[in-house]
C-alpha cells in the first residue's frame, strides 16, 4: 500500500475536526443548516491554516444526501465518491498552473451543463491570485451570476492581488494563524493515533516552528519519524531543523554580557561546526535575550524548566535592562543585514565582536551611544566657544549649566510616579498593540513598550507614557522613522482614523494632563473669540 503523508492522512473530514478556525466553520455550518449557501466564497489565509480542507468539506456538505447539523455524513454515495476523487461534479483546479484565459473559458462553458450525480457542480480554484488579468475578466460574469446548480470556492494566500471586482462578488472568510496550543493538541492526537511517543517539550518546539501552520507542524513531525527513533524529544527536533541547543545560546549571551570576546567567538564557531543554521541561531539569541528581559521585569517565564530559569536569573542579575535592549537592537539590525549579504558568517562574527566591544561596555554612559547625547555635547561646546569669544566665560556658571543640561542627570532626579492616582485616561487597545508587535517578532518595539500606557492627548495625537522614565537610549530607538511609522499605523487602525504619536516622560504626561484639564475648563478659548478680562 502506498505511503500517505501525515497531513493528508489526518486531513479533517468534518468542520468540527478543524483546528483553530471555529469563527469560520460555525458560520458556514449555519448557512448550510438554514439553506442559505452562497454562490461564491473566497477563503483567505496563510499556508496550512485549512483553506483547502474547508473547501473540500463545504463541497461535500452542500451535496451530501444525509447532512447532519451542517456536516457531511461521509457515508453516502456522494460523499464516498468525493473522498475517493471519482466525483466529476466537484472540480479542483490549481490556478498556479492553469491560469490562462482558455482555462477559465473552459469552466465558463462547462457551468451550463447540469451535474451528473450531485446536486451542485462545485469548482474549487486554489491559489486564485495567480490567474492572469484576462482570466479574471473571463471569470467575472460567471462568478457574479452563475447558474443555480453551480458553486465557486476560491482560495488564496494573497487577496490583495485579486481585482476588486472579484472580491465584491464573493463571501470572504479570513483564516487566522493557528495558536501554538491548538497545534500541540492536534499533534498529540496524531501521535496517539499513530502510536508515536513524543515529549511535551518536542510538541512545544514543533508548534512554535510551525508559525501557525498546521501542515508545517505535521511535516516537521513526519521528518522526525524518518530518523527511526523510538521517542521524539526536544534534542531530536532541534537537530533536524538546525536549532542550536539552549546550552550554546546561554553560553553566548553570558559571554557577551561579560564582554568575553574569545569565549563568544569560540562558542559561535562550535555551533557552526555542528552545521546549525545562522538564521536559527540569531533568532534563538534574540528570543533568549528577550526572555531574560521579561524575567528581569516580571520574574515569570513558562517554557523553561527550573534549572534553565536559574541560569536566566543569574544572567539577569549581571545586566541592566538598557544593555539587554541594546543587544536585542544590534541583533535585530544584524538579522536585516544578513538577508542581503552573501557573507553571513563574517557579518555574524563581526556583530558578536561589536556586542563585546568597549562601546557596549560603557553602558552607564548612555550619551556615548545615543545621537541625542552627541547633539547635547555639540550644543554645550558651541555655547562655551561663544562665551570665550565674548570674554564672559565663568567656570562655575558653565559647570552648573552643564550639569543642569545633562539628560542623564534629569532622569536620575525624576522619581517614579503612581499613575493610578492620576486622572489619566488609558486607551484599552494599547496592550493589544504590544501583543501584536510581540507576535510579529518586532522585539525592539515590544520590549520598549512593556511598561507604557497610552492616552488620548487630542483628536489627532495619542501619547505614549513611559512610566519608568524615558531614557535617551529608549527615546532614540523609539524615534527611528520605521518605528514611529509602525506605531502610527497600528494606532490609526485601532482609532479608525489617521493618528500621530507623541512620546511622553512621566513628568511630561502630568503636564499634558494639566493642560488638557485646563483646556476643558476654558471652552471659550477653543472658539477663537477675543476675550478681555476685567479685574474688579
Amino acid at each position: 500500500m502506498a505511503y500517505t503523508a501525515l497531513y493528508r492522512k489526518f486531513r479533517p473530514l468534518k468542520f468540527e475536526d478543524m483546528v483553530g478556525q471555529e469563527h469560520i466553520t460555525k458560520t458556514i455550518r449555519n448557512q448550510i443548516i438554514a439553506g442559505r449557501v452562497g454562490h461564491a466564497y473566497l477563503l483567505n489565509g496563510g499556508r496550512g491554516t485549512g483553506k483547502t480542507t474547508t473547501a473540500k468539506i463545504l463541497a461535500r456538505a452542500v451535496n451530501c444526501l444525509n447532512p447532519q447539523n451542517g456536516e457531511p455524513c461521509n457515508e453516502c454515495e456522494i460523499c464516498k465518491a468525493a473522498l475517493s476523487g471519482s466525483l466529476t461534479d466537484i472540480v479542483e483546479m490549481d490556478a498556479a498552473s492553469n491560469n490562462s484565459v482558455d482555462d477559465i473559458r473552459a469552466i465558463r462553458d462547462e457551468v451550463n451543463f447540469l451535474p451528473t450525480l450531485a446536486k451542485y457542480r462545485v469548482y474549487i480554484i486554489d491559489e486564485v491570485h495567480m490567474l492572469s488579468t484576462g482570466a479574471f475578466n473571463a471569470l467575472l460574469k460567471t462568478l457574479e451570476e452563475p447558474p443555480s446548480h453551480v458553486k465557486f470556492i476560491l482560495a488564496t494566500t494573497e487577496p490583495q492581488k485579486l481585482p476588486a471586482t472579484i472580491l465584491s462578488r464573493c463571501q470572504r472568510f479570513d483564516f487566522k494563524k493557528i495558536s501554538n496550543g491548538d497545534i500541540s493538541k492536534r499533534l498529540q492526537y496524531v501521535c496517539d493515533e499513530s502510536k508515536i511517543e513524543i515529549t511535551k517539550e518536542a510538541l512545544s518546539i514543533i508548534s512554535i516552528l510551525a508559525e501557525g501552520a498546521m501542515r508545517d507542524a505535521l511535516s516537521i513531525l513526519e521528518r522526525c519519524l524518518q530518523e527511526g527513533s523510538e521517542k521524539i524529544d526536544e534534542d531530536l527536533v532541534k537537530d533536524l531543523v538546525g536549532i542550536p541547543k539552549l546550552a550554546f545560546i546561554t553560553q553566548i549571551i553570558d559571554a557577551v554580557i561579560n564582554n568575553d570576546i574569545e569565549k563568544t567567538i569560540t562558542t559561535v564557531e562550535a555551533v557552526m561546526q555542528e552545521g546549525k543554521d545562522l538564521n536559527n541561531l540569531l533568532w534563538e539569541l534574540i528570543k533568549y535575550t528577550k526572555d531574560i528581559l521579561v524575567w528581569k521585569t516580571t520574574e515569570k517565564l513558562e517554557i523553561y524548566n527550573q534549572e534553565e530559569l536559574k541560569q536566566i536569573a543569574d544572567i539577569a542579575k549581571k545586566v541592566s535592562k538598557e544593555r539587554l535592549l541594546q543587544i536585542i537592537y544590534i541583533l535585530s539590525e544584524l538579522e536585516n543585514n544578513m538577508k542581503w549579504s552573501s557573507q553571513k558568517a563574517v557579518l555574524f562574527e563581526v556583530a558578536m565582536i561589536k556586542l563585546c566591544g568597549p562601546v557596549i561596555e560603557t553602558e552607564k554612559s548612555t550619551d556615548m551611544v545615543n545621537p541625542e547625547g552627541v547633539e547635547n555635547l555639540k550644543a554645550r561646546i558651541t555655547e562655551l566657544e561663544r562665551k570665550i569669544a565674548q570674554g564672559s566665560f565663568q567656570t562655575n556658571n558653565t559647570s552648573e549649566r552643564a550639569k543642569s543640561s545633562s539628560p542623564k542627570e534629569k532622569i536620575e532626579k525624576r522619581e517614579p510616579i503612581d499613575f493610578s492616582k492620576l486622572n489619566i485616561e488609558k486607551l484599552e487597545f494599547w496592550p493589544k498593540i504590544i501583543n501584536q508587535l510581540r507576535e510579529e517578532r518586532k522585539m525592539i518595539l515590544a520590549t520598549n513598550l512593556m511598561s507604557t500606557i497610552a492616552t488620548l492627548i487630542n483628536d489627532m495625537t495619542v501619547g505614549i507614557v513611559f512610566q519608568n522614565g524615558l531614557t535617551p537610549f529608549i527615546k532614540a530607538t523609539m524615534e527611528r522613522p520605521e518605528n514611529v511609522q509602525e506605531l502610527e499605523r497600528l494606532v490609526s487602525i485601532e482609532c479608525g482614523k489617521e493618528m500621530r504619536i507623541k512620546l511622553l516622560d512621566n513628568q511630561d504626561a502630568i503636564l499634558e494632563q494639566k493642560a488638557k484639564e485646563a483646556e476643558a475648563q476654558n471652552p471659550i478659548k477653543d472658539l477663537g473669540i477675543p476675550v478681555n478680562e476685567i479685574e474688579e
